[in-house]
Parts: C-alpha cells; sequence; structure tokens
C-alpha cells in the first residue's frame, strides 16, 4: 500500500502545546467487520491487533489515577476486542462517561445481538459513522448493503431510547466522499435531521462533520490516483489560526492497543509518539530506533503530560482547514 507518512514529517504547522488532558482516547484493535475507503486506520476483518487485558486494567488504573472524565473507545471495530464489555462496565463504574465509536453494522453482526441493549444499559454514548444519508454514498465508502444495515442498527438505538434528546446520546458522523471539506455542521446537521425523520422515522442528537486524513487507506488512495499534492493545497488553502486552540489533542491523549502513548489517534496511525522530552519515564520502555523513549500508559501513572510540545505534521492542516475537525466534529461555525 502506498505510504503518504514520509511526506507528512516535515511540516511548517505551527507549534501547539497540551493543557491537561481531559479525555482519554483508547484503540481497541484495528479489527473491524468493514473495510471503509476513508479508513485512516487502515481496519479490516482480516487485522489481528487487540488490546489485551493486561493493558485494560493498565487503562483502568490510570483513569481512576488521573481521573479522566471521558473514554473515548476507538478501533476498528473496538466492540469486536473480547474485553470490551468489562472495559466499559469498569469505566462506568468508575463515573467515567464512555464514548463508543460505532461503525453501526456491528450491532447486526452475528454474536453481537445484544450489544445495542448492553451500551443502553450501560449509558454509553454512540459515536456512529454514517457518511451521509444517501445510500449511493454510504456504498460508494462503505460498500454495498452497509446503508441499509446501519439503518436498521439506527432503528434499533432509537426504539432503546437513543438520539431522543435525553441522556442516551447518539451522535452520527460525517465524512466527505470526494476531495473537499465538509459543509458546514449545523445546516448538514439539519438536512440529516429531516432526511432521516421523514425517510426512516429517524431520531439523532448531533452531527459531527469530520475532515478525512491523508494517512493509511486514504492517503493511500490519494496517492493512487495522483490526487494527494492537489488534497494538501486544498487543507492548506483552507489554514484558519482560528482553530489552534481548540484542537482535540491540546485535551485528550491516545493509547494504542500494546499501550503506548500519541498526540491524537492519527499521530498513533503514523507511528509519531508523544514526545516524552519532560517526563519521567520507566527503565523497561520499548525503543523507537537506538535512543528515544516511547512512552506508555504506565507513565501516566506517574506524570499527567500538561504542558507538553505536541508533535505535529503536515496532516494536522486536516484538523485546522476551514471550520476545524476533530472526533467531536467541527471546532467552530462557518
Amino acid at each position: 500500500m502506498l505510504d503518504t507518512r514520509p511526506l507528512l514529517l516535515t511540516s511548517d504547522f505551527p507549534a501547539i502545546h497540551r493543557e491537561v488532558p481531559e479525555t482519554l482516547q483508547v484503540n481497541l484493535g484495528y479489527l473491524c467487520n468493514l473495510s471503509c475507503t476513508h479508513c485512516h486506520v487502515n481496519a479490516g476483518p482480516k487485522r489481528t491487533e487487540l488490546m489485551n487485558r493486561e493493558q485494560i486494567d493498565l487503562v483502568l488504573e490510570v483513569l481512576q489515577r488521573r481521573q479522566f472524565n471521558t473514554l473515548d473507545l476507538t478501533g476498528g471495530a473496538p466492540e469486536m476486542n473480547p474485553h470490551f464489555r468489562y472495559l466499559v462496565e469498569q469505566a462506568r463504574g468508575l463515573g467515567v462517561t464512555v464514548i463508543d465509536r460505532c461503525n453501526l453494522t456491528i450491532l447486526k453482526e452475528p454474536g453481537y445481538e445484544d450489544l445495542a441493549e448492553f451500551l443502553a444499559a450501560q449509558g454509553v454514548e454512540i459515536v456512529a459513522s454514517l457518511p451521509c444519508y444517501s445510500e449511493q454514498n454510504v456504498s460508494e465508502q462503505r460498500g454495498k448493503g452497509i446503508f441499509e444495515t446501519s439503518i436498521e442498527a439506527l432503528e434499533e438505538l432509537n426504539a432503546l431510547g437513543y438520539g431522543q434528546g435525553k441522556e442516551l446520546y447518539l451522535n452520527l458522523v460525517y465524512n466527505p466522499n470526494g476531495i473537499f471539506l465538509p459543509p458546514p455542521q449545523a445546516s448538514l446537521e439539519q438536512e440529516y435531521k429531516v432526511r432521516l425523520q421523514e425517510d426512516f422515522g429517524l431520531q439523532f442528537d448531533q452531527l459531527f462533520t469530520i475532515t478525512n486524513m491523508p494517512i493509511k487507506r486514504y492517503g493511500a488512495m490519494l496517492l493512487a490516483k495522483g490526487e494527494y499534492d492537489t488534497y494538501m493545497q486544498l487543507l492548506k488553502n483552507n489554514y484558519s489560526a482560528e482553530n489552534l486552540d481548540t484542537l482535540m489533542c491540546r485535551r485528550l491523549l491516545s493509547v494504542d492497543w500494546q499501550g503506548f502513548l500519541y498526540d491524537c489517534d492519527f499521530n498513533q496511525m503514523l507511528d509519531l509518539p508523544i514526545n516524552p522530552d519532560k517526563n519521567r519515564l520507566i527503565k523497561e520502555q520499548a525503543l523507537i530506533g537506538s535512543d528515544k523513549p516511547r512512552p506508555h500508559l504506565r507513565d501516566l501513572l506517574e506524570a499527567d503530560f500538561s504542558a507538553q510540545p505536541i508533535v505535529v505534521g503536515e496532516h494536522c492542516y486536516a484538523c485546522t482547514a476551514g471550520q476545524g475537525s476533530s472526533c467531536g466534529g467541527s471546532l467552530h461555525e462557518e
């Protein structure tokens, strides 16, 4: 697969620093029941990387010690990790808000028939990928039949009380299916709500618009089509310094399936570990190259990684272009 990583490492993106981390975003593994074209993780049914119980317990220890207010679970399909339910139950027991980044179709897979009920019983917030309210656009990104299954999953979630403007939050995610930035989030949200209500009787809380990242599978597609330079120029032409203060990496730490730390999920996929220079590191850490330590969850038991330089690259322009982009949608409304 073509790799954009060497093209992203050298950048003139401005220096930024982390504030106090509030969200621990944990990638439970790259195994997924889908292989979407826009996936920056390159997840799929043949991936075998999954976080083990030892690292899961360490996540819980960090949550208790560092008092993060949100645990954001991602993948792959995070629900396919065999320890997913244990982690959710334990984290909710600590009073932590749990977000499940769900592709919807997993709720209809054999062996996961009671998953929606479990999520509702635990009060888990669902952030669900639905790149369009149009069957054609969804099929282009995610494959044939995915749209119908996603609608069925949304119907089940609504029946359980999700998306009713109450305690069971159901938020949808839009990704562009071409080389363009997402439209204004508020207006697109209203369009989604009207179409999903009129066509299927469905409800949800918020729509999150997310700019596609030029890395992994999506980056490889850009290179294969000769569109990488065009896309990067689009991102840079629409750079907005207004978005720097609200970038998600400033209040978030990302954890990979092995427990290593990154500034964000995108740096994780590019193997750009968090900067360890100002933090206490234990002797047993794995090394990158010959002398660069790779910070791990264990280090969060001793340091909170606040006020630390964030590792940046050319891909950071995707988060700052236009209305901005984060795992929670746009950073401001155009």
